[in-house]
């Protein structure tokens, strides 16, 4: 297994992974997202393995705004970790993250966050095994607002 750049904003193994890990988001929200975080100078990897079947991914940016539960500015983020269920538990999702790693600290961040859903345990676990320490918990409301 090796981590490599993806092959631009389309890059297909790099789409496939982000449908398995965000299902409920369109193809093409997807594709702009994905332009958008190489125009942003996020780190993306693909974890290949030798055949140079795809079988995960991270994506991390450097946040200057507030994060939760960190104390410094930037902070590096896990905008994103997925490994296929197949290749789990083999250190895919380690060697990525320490890749993330090695660039937020060549990037001057001494910090990086995370978040996940609040019912999300295997997720919570996985975090907790990659070195992650839990902050806080928050639920976030939103009201629509409209004219009275």
């Amino acid at each position: 297994m090796h981590l490599t750049a993806p092959q631009g904003s389309a890059d297909s193994a790099w789409l496939t992974l982000r449908l398995a890990l965000w299902p409920d988001v369109a193809e093409s929200e997807h594709l702009t997202g994905m332009a958008d975080a190489l125009v942003r100078g996020h780190y993306v990897r693909l974890a290949v393995t030798a055949d140079g079947s795809p079988v995960g991914f991270v994506e991390a940016s450097k946040r200057v705004d507030y994060v939760n539960g960190t104390s410094t500015s930037p902070v590096a983020f896990l905008e994103g970790l997925y490994v296929v269920p197949s290749s789990r538990r083999q250190g895919i999702a380690r060697a990525l993250v320490e890749s993330v790693v090695k660039w937020a600290l060549a990037a001057g961040c001494s910090e990086l966050a995370s978040d996940s859903l609040l019912d999300s345990t295997t997720a919570h676990a996985a975090h907790r095994a990659l070195g992650f320490e839990e902050t806080e918990r928050v639920v976030y409301f939103r009201r629509m607002l409209h004219d009275a």
